[in-house]
């Protein structure tokens, strides 16, 4: 024991490992000691920005965590808790898994999926759906195909295996994710509330088992290496990628939900980044105990494995529980049921240390407390500094922009645009309706909607966020990104209840990128202040960026936001698709002429220099609130919020499902007092602006509605049998355009 302990680490090994020096320095200071190879190893991955967030906890914790919904706040169990009413919780999380799949996109993209579906049951919760947000590089470039293609099959096989819907996403392209994808995956599950599993050990004498998979060498190191950048030698880190097995993750889900049955269990967490390291530790400094952990006794796939190898291995399928002693023979038989392995590996202890052994001998001794985020890992406070760009951007003014001529040839072009054509290649290799809860299938809506079976309601859910705007604004764009959120649950007929996020960030100690960060944490504090959704826990993944010949190149800052919403009565879900020729279309909103950061101006005329589109969060709020009274009062039959590629697709997009069209008009009344911009009307992307449709039953009402309500309404035309009409000019009829719409990725994606 003392010959292995005396075996000192060295600077050198603990840089390598991804460690700083004064970090290594802080590590001997908190043991006493030089820390062993092993110990170094576990402090490396603990210590990683991936396990820590060293270098952003401390700007994370001034994120509004209280709300009216909330049962478990961030950071105290594996994911985020909600009340949804009727003894009823949601669990809830998005994760990244961007370093993985950019280069293995198959199997990054599965133990994404697989990874973020187990945060969920492992507190109890059956997950239900699944979201996914997904950025790539430019679409023309043959390495963007084959991350597209391995990212959405690898997807698609582990949710479609393990028979969980996925219910929306969303897809954006973009040259600065040309080396670093971006792959975020949301999972939401339904809890029973007297019966929440908690990741925290308790019980000095309780047994602790490893169940599920076997463990190998894949994945080894795996939250170090997501803690640096891309680069040209990354490939040499392949072996960090996890390999996923969605079949035996359906097995573990099944023999988890048997076992949160009884009153076995004392504490569990997944085996995600940093393997048994992180649960052990975590688990342990959660509760405030310590372990004895037998490294021998773990299965494994390989013969020989070093301890260090077991403890940083990432292989996929795993969990850590703590069972009540005397209850061993019921996890036994429960697992083996499954025929899954579980094995009791060690012991919860007094004193908050956690000790590794192998073959008996002593191979690490480390207090779990220092380990942790939030208790004693490092947490640093950076510099950061607006870059130049920022003020170059506010300079546009769409007066340096020319009317286009031909304002069809611009609607058109923009429908097979990547960013806004169709994403049916894609989700239609994902299987939406197994399971059978997903009632936005047939029925498309703002948000995917999944019936809580038993109640009378359904939960709303939706990932969103617009990078560009955040790249010409970190705090405006992400303010958007929380308010378009909320805007896809109230217009799926939702009442937005919190979020989860998913911050993707080029390198930390970048004065630039961190002002980056800054701004969006600023901006997602206001925008779930004033909606009154919290956040409940996510993701931050730094690192994000290519370095080429000692140049970074980051991507775009891109804080993602899921969230869910309730929806109280699932006969009032609101639907997105004109009904029938003759309804009214509204515009519900202030029209602003601006065209700042649209798809039209960035991608069709090529102008990437302009500020964030014009947002002003009160008006957002109150159109929200007049989109909500108008689906409770059944005085519209259709909803849309206006996004990418503004209205005039929103208003394709409305039309599409059932064939029908439109005849709407840019009149005097909609354009600024600087003369007629149609081309802004029709496909700028100012904020806080929905479309609806309503019945002649429904009109007078409906206007007396709006006028109380103080909110700005515009009459835009009404739906037609399938022609499109703009100010009297004929765009074509809809099945055109949804030829267009329909099929441009595919062509893109296969030639």
């Amino acid at each position: 024991m003392e010959s292995t302990l005396q075996q000192a680490a060295t600077i050198e090994q603990a840089v390598d490992l991804g460690l700083r020096k004064d970090e290594f320095e802080m590590i001997c200071e908190i043991l006493g000691r030089t820390p062993n190879f092993t110990e170094t190893a576990v402090y490396s991955v603990m210590w990683s920005e991936h396990c820590s967030y060293k270098n952003s906890i401390l700007w994370l914790k001034t994120l509004p965590k209280d709300g009216p919904h909330m049962l478990v706040k961030a950071g105290e169990e594996n994911a985020g808790l909600v009340d949804i009413g009727d003894g009823l919780g949601c669990v809830f999380k998005i994760e990244s898994h961007n370093h993985p799949s950019a280069l293995e996109p198959y199997q990054g993209a599965a133990t994404g999926v697989g990874g973020i579906n187990r945060d969920i049951f492992t507190m109890g919760a059956r997950p239900i759906a699944q979201l996914n947000s997904l950025r790539f590089g430019n679409i023309e470039n043959a390495r963007t195909k084959w991350l597209v293609k391995g990212v959405t099959k690898g997807i698609g096989d582990y949710g479609n295996a393990f028979g969980i819907p996925i219910v929306g996403g969303e897809v954006f392209f973009d040259d600065s994710y040309n080396t670093n994808p971006l792959v975020n995956a949301f999972s939401a599950g339904i809890i029973d509330t007297k019966r929440i599993i908690s990741a925290k050990a308790t019980g000095p004498g309780n047994p602790v088992f490893i169940v599920g998979s076997s463990t190998g060498k894949d994945g080894i190191a795996g939250a170090a290496f997501a803690s640096k950048d891309i680069t040209e030698d990354s490939a040499n880190d392949l072996p960090s990628v996890q390999v996923g097995d969605p079949f035996m993750e359906k097995l573990l889900l099944e023999a988890t939900m048997e076992l949160a049955k009884t009153d076995a269990i004392r504490g569990m967490q997944d085996m995600g980044a940093a393997g048994i390291t992180c649960s052990t530790c975590e688990m342990s400094a959660g509760g405030g105990v310590g372990m004895d952990i037998h490294l021998d006794r773990v299965p494994t796939r390989q013969e020989n494995m070093l301890p260090y190898e077991i403890l940083l291995s990432e292989s996929q399928e795993r969990m850590l529980v703590v069972v009540a002693k005397g209850q061993e023979h019921l996890v036994k038989q429960i697992f083996d049921k499954w025929d899954l392995h579980a094995e009791e590996i060690g012991v919860v202890t007094e004193g908050g240390r956690v000790r590794y052994y192998m073959h008996g001998e002593l191979v690490g001794d480390v207090p779990a407390e220092s380990l942790v985020l939030g208790g004693g890992a490092p947490q640093y406070k950076r510099e950061y500094k607006e870059p130049a760009y920022y003020a170059e951007y506010k300079k546009f003014s769409i007066d340096q922009v020319e009317k286009p001529s031909d304002l069809k040839a611009v609607a058109y072009a923009l429908l097979g645009l990547p960013n806004i054509a169709s994403k049916r290649w894609i989700y239609q290799q994902y299987d939406s309706m197994v399971g059978t809860r997903t009632m936005t299938t047939n029925r498309p809506s703002d948000a995917g909607v999944v019936n809580i079976k038993g109640t009378n309601k359904a939960l709303a859910m939706t990932v969103d966020c617009n990078s560009r705007y955040v790249n010409a604004d970190p705090e405006i764009g992400t303010m958007i990104a929380v308010a378009e959120a909320a805007r896809n649950i109230t217009c799926a007929g939702g009442e937005p209840s919190a979020i989860t996020n998913c911050l993707n960030f080029g390198n930390p100690y970048n004065p630039e990128s961190y002002w980056q960060f800054v701004g969006a944490i600023k901006g997602m504090s206001a925008a779930c202040l004033k909606f009154n959704t919290p956040v409940t826990g996510g993701n931050v993944s730094f690192y994000n960026q290519t370095v080429s010949n000692g140049v970074e190149v980051p991507v775009f800052p891109t804080p993602t936001i899921g969230m869910i919403g309730i929806v109280e009565d699932k006969d009032r879900i609101m639907t997105l698709d004109f009904k029938q020729k003759g309804d009214l279309i509204f515009l519900i909103g202030e029209y602003n002429a601006d065209i700042a950061s649209s798809e039209y101006l960035a991608t069709y005329l090529g102008v990437k220099a302009s500020p964030a589109p014009y947002f002003d969060l009160e008006k957002e709020y109150q159109m929200h609130q007049t989109i909500k009274g108008l689906i409770q009062h059944e005085l519209i039959n259709a909803a849309h919020d206006v996004s990418d590629g503004g209205l005039f697709v929103a208003l394709t997009e409305m039309a599409m499902p059932r064939e029908l069209g439109f005849d709407v008009v840019t009149d005097s009344e909609v354009r600024d007092d600087s003369g007629s911009r149609e081309d802004a009307f029709l496909f700028g992307e100012g904020q806080g602006r929905a479309v609806v449709s309503v019945t002649e039953e429904q009109e007078e009402q409906f206007i007396e509605f709006i006028m109380d309500s103080g909110v700005t309404c515009t009459l835009l035309g009404h739906v037609t049998k399938g022609k499109l009409m703009v100010d009297d000019e004929h765009f074509g009829f809809i099945t055109e355009a949804k030829e267009v719409y329909d099929n441009a990725l595919a062509k893109q994606l296969e030639n």
